[in-house]
């Protein structure tokens, strides 16, 4: 069902971010699209003026294209009358005109949000492989998932270009997740979602938090950690129930906020009963996973909830990965799935980037691709590492994207450094940074603890570097890109082949 324009303005004006508007006696103009790419085809559209960089020249395209109507918190004098409606913030105005738009799908969706500072990827496919494997066995069909790998919506299958899109695209994969006969999506949201209003909204059954580090720090993401925290936080607004890992740093704060949820269930291992240092009563999660031990690339443990007591298997090397799958398995608690199909389901999952691991047995050399890209996931990828091959020699692989979370720079440098036998600093995405100036701010720090290091910008030729001067019995970590295939290099996204196929090329 379509909408007049007139309706956008009412609810706009009902939300108080309405500042003027001219609509030329077409308030009773049916609105057919919605959107803020001016290259679309928008017969009857509706457009979005946004971001720092907008160009009156991308408002032309737009009309040129069938545009009708342009919302946008600036008037653009074109050389001919076009209706307008300013607001005060377009970014609380473009979820409320998603959600009209699009009929609000989220409602006849089991949806599930995940935050936290790492593991929001594999965190989502775990929910969604227990989910489908649930699913499948009573005839409904998978679940649909939004990540920073891909989006699957029943409708549309892409590369995911961000982690969590613009709210207009959100309500449009949730639209096709509906009408393809899902009843479930599970999806990741990154702070820079719930701080520019993507999620605003939306109502999530399930609000994940996974950990918390310092991370996204920069004048083009947050000004400070607590920024960082309290955007990360909000999500407990828009949730029914806070799904909560006792084992995360802040898990007290983070406790004290869940309780904007209805309910909370809490996961969490061995390392429960400490919060922020101190021993707060005892307190055992409602999900408690022990025994944990690894072999051959698989990791076991035991989980205890108030229904069942069994072992699970992960098929993902990662001890770190325990937790991920507290997390899933909290989740489909929730949802009543019987035991039987979490531990099928998370027997079964491997991820894109995610611990991917290559060996040559003849030269006894093991590589990994991994994603991890700050501090708490490099703690926790060294530490397993170490753990699973406590004979082996380290070697890394990475490097930091360019003029935004410089904090990582440091972070990065000094655990690779103090880890490493030796680090290879590469190109991540550098942008309009010179990769010079990134990999000295990152080397200062791996020299500082000792370690050995060597710049080489082209990110296949550092790779193969790594492998080929890695002496036998170690390991050879490529770190930050995971599954990527395009690298940010001045304004331009690269084309890239990923770091797995360098791997395979030069292994």
């Amino acid at each position: 069902m379509h909408y007049m324009l007139k309706t956008y303005l009412k609810l706009l004006q009902q939300a108080n971010l309405v500042k003027s508007c001219c609509l030329y006696g077409k308030k009773d103009q049916i609105i057919e699209n919605l959107t803020f790419d001016s290259r679309e085809t928008m017969k009857r559209g509706l457009f979005i003026c946004k971001g720092a960089a907008f160009k009156i020249d991308y408002l032309r395209q737009a009309f040129k294209n069938g545009a009708v109507c342009y919302i946008g918190e600036e008037h653009f004098p074109l050389d001919y009358e076009v209706p307008y409606i300013l607001v005060k913030d377009i970014r609380k105005a473009m979820p409320v005109l998603a959600k009209q738009f699009y009929e609000d799908p989220s409602r006849e969706l089991d949806l599930v949000g995940i935050t936290g500072t790492k593991g929001k990827t594999t965190t989502s496919y775990y929910i969604k492989a227990i989910m489908d494997e649930y699913q499948k066995s009573i005839g409904l069909r998978s679940m649909g998932i939004i990540s920073s790998i891909e989006v699957k919506d029943g409708v549309e299958h892409k590369t995911s270009s961000m982690t969590t899109p613009e709210s207009m695209e959100l309500y449009r994969h949730m639209k096709n997740a509906v009408s393809s006969g899902k009843r479930s999506m599970v999806m990741e949201v990154s702070s820079q979602a719930l701080k520019y209003q993507r999620v605003r909204g939306l109502n999530f059954d399930v609000g994940v938090f996974l950990n918390i580090s310092e991370d996204h720090i920069s004048p083009s993401e947050h000004d400070d950690f607590e920024d960082y925290f309290s955007a990360k936080l909000s999500i407990f607004r828009q949730c029914q129930t806070a799904c909560i890992n006792l084992d995360s740093d802040k898990a007290d704060r983070i406790l004290q906020a869940s309780r904007l949820a209805k309910s909370v269930i809490t996961f969490g291992t061995g390392q429960a009963d400490r919060i922020d240092g101190d021993v707060k009563n005892g307190r055992i999660p409602d999900i408690f996973g022990y025994d944990i031990q690894q072999e051959k690339g698989r990791i076991n443990f035991r989980v205890k909830s108030g229904r069942f007591d069994e072992r699970f298997t992960l098929g993902m090397p990662g001890v770190f990965n325990v937790e991920n799958a507290l997390a899933a398995i909290a989740v489909a608690y929730l949802y009543h799935i019987p035991v039987e199909y979490m531990i099928a389901g998370l027997k079964k999952v491997k991820v894109k980037g995610r611990m991917e691991q290559y060996v040559s047995h003849k030269r006894r050399l093991t590589v990994i691709v991994d994603y991890a890209h700050n501090r708490l996931s490099f703690e926790k990828l060294f530490q397993s590492v170490l753990m699973e091959h406590p004979f082996s020699k380290i070697v890394s692989v990475f490097g930091c994207p360019g003029n935004k979370a410089y904090n990582r720079r440091r972070d990065l440098g000094l655990i690779a450094g103090l880890y490493s036998k030796k680090v290879y600093l590469s190109a991540d995405d550098p942008g309009e940074e010179q990769f010079t100036h990134i990999s000295g701010d990152i080397a200062r720090y791996v020299e500082s603890v000792g370690c050995p290091y060597e710049c080489i910008e082209n990110r296949g030729d550092a790779i193969k570097r790594a492998i080929e001067e890695a002496e036998e019995e170690s390991v050879v970590l490529v770190l930050g890109k995971g599954c990527e295939t395009h690298q940010k290099i001045g304004k331009v996204s690269c084309a890239y082949p990923t770091d797995a196929n360098f791997v395979k090329k030069y292994l």
